[in-house]
């Protein structure tokens, strides 16, 4: 590719950098703003439902209102929303009532950047790292989104099931054929676990959010690459659970967003997924 020897290797990681922390910088938003967006639209169906007159004050969105500290209620300035570098400069704290910023602003900022840089290099700049990155962005905000609410919005999960179909068309990562079986096995696989151990607890042990991020993986990847994701995921989730119980008194009772590790798992899937299946083979005999 013409644009691949233009641009080294170098120029490709500071543009992945300086794009994946403004990318970082808006996931931010979404983690934060959409949950209470779909809070405000289901507390309004409920209101209709019943008869009552629907809240129509609230008009925040991805957009609107500009971003404000959760504690005092300051507009932030634009120099205020650096990624990162206001974070550090601010040492954390929010300028007017010097609250706590919390960390995972930073932290999605810099995972965003690393990851863009990574798909650049790996890529190139082409059509097939833009669909990457759209993967990748998405998975970040359904993680962290799962692990602040344990919820997987629909808005995030359902288009990216239909653009993995469409993609599949074209042969980006496998064929329509694997695409469909594999959004199919996605979903029914996980759905079949939780129906398995509802009829032997009688408590749903898993969410549907799961099912549809499993078959949007599986449309992206493949049929083939669904045992590998959800091996991978499980054990994932076994170990940082088990961990979390032991060391940091985590209530085994408690609800556990299998989401992440479900994000974490396709995404290395997508990059490694041939080597992985090659190890679980190994390991298996």
């Amino acid at each position: 590719m013409i644009l691949d020897t233009v641009f080294s290797p170098t120029l490709l990681a500071m543009i992945g950098l300086l794009l994946g922390a403004i990318i970082g910088s808006f996931l931010n938003v979404v983690i934060y703003r959409l949950p209470l967006i779909l809070r405000s639209e289901w507390n309004n169906e409920a209101k209709l439902f019943l008869g009552m007159a629907p809240d129509t004050t609230n008009s925040l969105s991805l957009s609107t209102p500009r971003s404000r500290c959760p504690d005092c209620g300051t507009q932030l300035k634009a120099i205020h929303n650096i990624p990162v570098l206001s974070y550090c400069f601010l040492r954390g704290r929010c300028s007017n009532c010097n609250s706590l910023i919390s960390i995972q602003y930073p932290l999605i900022e810099l995972l965003s950047a690393f990851l863009t840089a990574y798909i650049l290099i790996s890529y190139g700049l082409s059509d097939k790292a833009l669909f990457c990155l759209i993967f990748t962005y998405s998975l970040i905000a359904l993680a962290v989104i799962d692990m602040r609410e344990q919820i997987l919005p629909d808005q995030i999960t359902l288009p990216l099931l239909w653009l993995g179909l469409i993609l599949s068309l074209a042969g980006y990562w496998t064929n329509s054929f694997d695409a469909i079986i594999g959004a199919s096995i996605g979903y029914m696989s996980l759905w079949s676990v939780m129906k398995i151990f509802k009829l032997i607890t009688g408590k749903e042990g898993m969410g549907y959010g799961d099912f549809k991020l499993n078959a949007a993986i599986g449309a992206w990847l493949g049929w083939q690459m669904v045992p590998t994701v959800i091996l991978l995921s499980s054990f994932l989730g076994a170990v940082i659970g088990l961990f979390a119980i032991v060391f940091l008194g985590h209530d085994r009772r408690s609800p556990f967003a299998f989401g992440p590790y479900l994000c974490l798992a396709g995404w290395v899937a997508m990059q490694w997924g041939d080597q992985l299946g090659y190890l679980f083979s190994y390991l298996s005999v």
